[in-house]
């Protein structure tokens, strides 16, 4: 079962960081029910094992291509960020001092914290030019603005529900603007 896991949590984010064209040192946030992902419901069945399978399809394709996890805490933490220090500094980020657990913070943000080299807790980011949201978490308000469906051929991770976006620039002007193709 966590292989099977691993492996689409795997392909999920390669497929997603081909279609939203990241680059090093951007953030990429993701937000993970370990309970919807075993098939319970979201907050009910914190599972580390199940995170830990997730995490391990998704953050050693991050770390090679040197894209920052932001990992989302629950609503236990008013859905504040686990992320390196490296990328708070950055993004100029204000820190907070928060240590996740299972049951406050999630168990995905608890494997990231455990993970991470030098790890700190912000309790909010605008910066994130892409997201993935496992079992209906709700990361958009951390997501640069203009936020995009990205429709992945993986629809979910274990029995979880799995929804992708990737930001783009805003387009500004009228009906006489041209855009970059590029950009959008």
């Amino acid at each position: 079962m966590y292989e099977e896991i691993t492996k689409a949590a795997h392909d999920a984010v390669c497929e997603l960081l081909e279609i939203a064209k990241l680059s090093e040192k951007d953030v990429l946030v993701v937000g993970c029910s370990s309970s919807e992902v075993g098939g319970h419901k979201i907050g009910s069945d914190s599972s580390v094992d199940i995170a830990k399978a997730v995490f391990e399809g998704i953050y050693p394709v991050l770390k090679e291509k040197n894209i920052f996890l932001a990992t989302q805490c629950c609503e236990h933490l008013n859905r504040a960020l686990i992320i390196e220090r490296e990328a708070a500094e950055k993004y100029n980020l204000e820190m907070v001092n928060v240590i996740p657990q299972p049951k406050a913070g999630g168990s995905f943000s608890t494997t990231a914290y455990k993970t991470f080299s030098n790890p700190v807790a912000v309790e909010e980011l605008h910066c994130a030019k892409a997201g993935m949201d496992i079992g209906d978490t709700l990361i958009g308000m951390h997501l640069k603005k203009v936020a995009v469906p990205v429709r992945l051929s993986i629809k979910k991770i274990g029995e979880a529900h799995l929804v992708c976006a990737r930001t783009r620039l805003k387009f500004v002007g009228g009906e006489r603007a041209h855009y970059d193709d590029v950009l959008k």
